[in-house]
């Protein structure tokens, strides 16, 4: 047997993008559907797992594509979630493949608290299986802060529209312009369950000197983008400041740049390079003439004979100590006036719950935040779950949607009797590729191409045009160029032992030094002497059975392995093979 284990989540580990995406998309899968141009099922294989393919292919953080093996063998990763957009961009009409509405009802009824992600993903998963689902949105429109706090020329209206209605036409019920005032009425109306899906809506403010007097002039960030989402607010003066580093700033600036802002500053106490905004939003921000200032803390909103004139800083040495952690040091240098007529502030978000009264069971720890159970998201009142932002704090739009799943699994245990903490177990598939001795059923050339560059609409002709969509996407020469890129990380070596002769075949041609044939030792041992050195002790170790003629075993450090599969054309007696492996996510109502 192998020393390690090889498990569901051994192979699943090996498939780093899949790993790394926390609904656990099939990102190999969907890329070759894609290299193939089979883009409807491209489409339905990325929303069985992540429910919005054309949404999140526009606005996800990405957490698959720092993963991803492409860029251990050059700079630059898959454009993986750019590709997940071409999949619902070329997709024909999929309407026959979408969930349906249940025949009959279950007789349980749920209520889930906002219309964001992580709700419509509870609702997409109990739907079907007969719940009677009412959603209660405080605005006149549904997508959360996917809709108020993503400014249109990143996110069409359009195309929210179309992906939230699939959820919604599942025969779920959406009061509108409700916001929840008690959860204690709402748990006495006769409901099973309840999930609070309400996100992290509020925006930080920020108290120094002069915030009151300055009050008409300075705009939190979240409230002001929703403003403008619904049209509320449709113009701002010419010189804005935004002050904060992450994405919002980068909405925040970029939107005031469209709607009257000429001059635009975003300024943040971090270096840039240690803002926490994603490095294509900031590209995207400087490409659009916003400049950056870094290493200022604010210190006085300063009204001068009541006219508010700009915001005094206080120059920084560095804001962070050497673990990260806040640490403002000032550099002794002059205070630094910067005169503007509006400032946006977009430093944080938080959870509010108003809502949610002393007395319904609901524990709170010392932040503010209900006390949640991170694997079944049930809260200390056994009737209510909570998921996405409001969980756990501000995340993103994808960890929303993984959220949206475990909830919905637990909501329908509890339903029906079971114990929630029991989950559904992963399973998977290993199916060979073998088309013939060393055939295999996909392309497994490898393609030296750089990553593809988006097309984006000329900067002169985006740059006061609101709902235009500045991203292109690629087109269909574009995509399959990018998808051939991918390196099929799902298709893994399997290892058959006795078909081994040991004549090192494999060993000489891997072009990674990954395998080695060694005497059979403890693995601490092992990886002291293999063909490269060990660098991530966190991947996975295949320590063969003992091979036959010498009883030395095979060694591979799947860390290093680029899924070639010269190992496996390379071997004479077919003890290698390439094998796709599938991962069998459960759902609410699987066994």
């Amino acid at each position: 047997m192998p020393k390690d284990k090889i498990d569901v989540d051994y192979y699943h580990k090996v498939v780093d993008c899949q790993w790394a995406c926390p609904a656990h998309t099939p990102v190999p899968e969907y890329i070759r559907l894609i290299s193939e141009r089979r883009y409807t099922e491209a489409y339905m294989v990325n929303r069985e797992s992540n429910v919005f393919p054309g949404i999140l292919g526009r606005v996800c953080d990405r957490p698959c594509e720092p993963a991803c093996r492409r860029g251990r063998v050059e700079e630059e990763p898959v454009a993986i979630c750019r590709l997940k957009r071409v999949a619902a961009d070329y997709k024909a009409d999929v309407s026959a493949y979408l969930p349906k509405p249940a025949d009959k009802k279950n007789g349980k009824r749920v209520a889930l608290v906002g219309a964001g992600p992580a709700s419509l993903t509870v609702a997409n998963d109990l739907a079907p299986l007969g719940y009677e689902i009412t959603i209660y949105e405080k605005n006149d429109q549904a997508g959360g802060a996917m809709r108020y706090a993503v400014p249109m020329f990143r996110l069409p209206p359009e195309v929210l529209d179309e992906e939230i209605d699939a959820v919604l036409n599942l025969g779920v019920e959406i009061q509108y312009n409700t916001p929840v005032s008690s959860l204690k009425q709402l748990l006495s109306d006769g409901y099973d369950a309840v999930f609070v899906g309400s996100g992290a809506p509020i925006g930080r403010d920020l108290t120094i000197p002069g915030r009151e007097q300055a009050d008409g002039s300075v705009h939190v960030g979240l409230e002001w983008l929703a403003n403008v989402a619904f049209e509320h607010i449709t113009k701002i003066n010419s010189r804005v400041l935004v002050i904060g580093g992450g994405n919002t700033a980068m909405d925040c600036c970029r939107t005031a740049r469209r709607i009257g802002g000429n001059q635009v500053k975003v300024v943040a106490p971090e270096s840039y390079e240690q803002m926490l905004a994603s490095p294509w939003e900031k590209d995207d921000s400087q490409e659009e003439r916003i400049e950056f200032i870094n290493h200022l803390l604010p210190k006085e909103f300063v009204v001068e004979n009541g006219q508010f004139i700009g915001v005094r800083f206080q120059k920084l040495k560095q804001c962070y100590d050497k673990d990260m952690k806040w640490d403002p040091v000032p550099s002794g240098e002059d205070d630094v006036l910067i005169e503007c007529d509006d400032v946006i502030l977009a430093i944080g978000q938080s959870t509010a719950f108003p809502y949610i009264e002393a007395d319904i069971g609901i524990d709170f720890n010392d932040r503010n935040m209900p006390i949640v159970d991170s694997t079944t998201h049930q809260s200390s009142n056994p009737k209510v779950f909570f998921g996405g932002d409001a969980a756990f704090g501000p995340k993103n739009i994808i960890w929303a949607v993984a959220h949206g799943h475990e909830a919905a699994i637990s909501i329908h245990q509890h339903l029906q009797g079971k114990d929630v903490k029991k989950r559904p177990p992963h399973g998977m598939n290993l199916v060979s590729q073998k088309m013939g001795i060393h055939q295999w059923s996909y392309s497994n050339d490898y393609s030296d191409d750089q990553r593809f560059k988006v097309p984006h609409v000329e900067v002169d002709d985006r740059i006061d045009k609101l709902k235009l969509e500045v991203e292109l996407g690629y087109d269909e020469k574009l995509a399959l160029e990018e998808a051939s890129r991918c390196l099929n990380c799902d298709v893994q070596t399997v290892f058959d032992p006795p078909s081994c002769i040991e004549c090192d075949a494999c060993v000489d041609i891997c072009p990674l030094s990954c395998l080695t044939i060694a005497k059979d030792e403890p693995i601490e041992q092992l990886k002291l002497i293999l063909s490269a050195p060990v660098l991530n002790p966190e991947q996975g170790m295949l320590v063969s059975e003992p091979l036959v003629q010498t009883k030395r075993v095979m060694v591979k450090d799947e860390d290093l392995c680029v899924h070639c599969g010269l190992c496996a054309e390379r071997c004479p007696t077919g003890a290698w093979d390439m094998q796709k492996f599938t991962l069998k996510l459960p759902k609410a109502g699987d066994v």
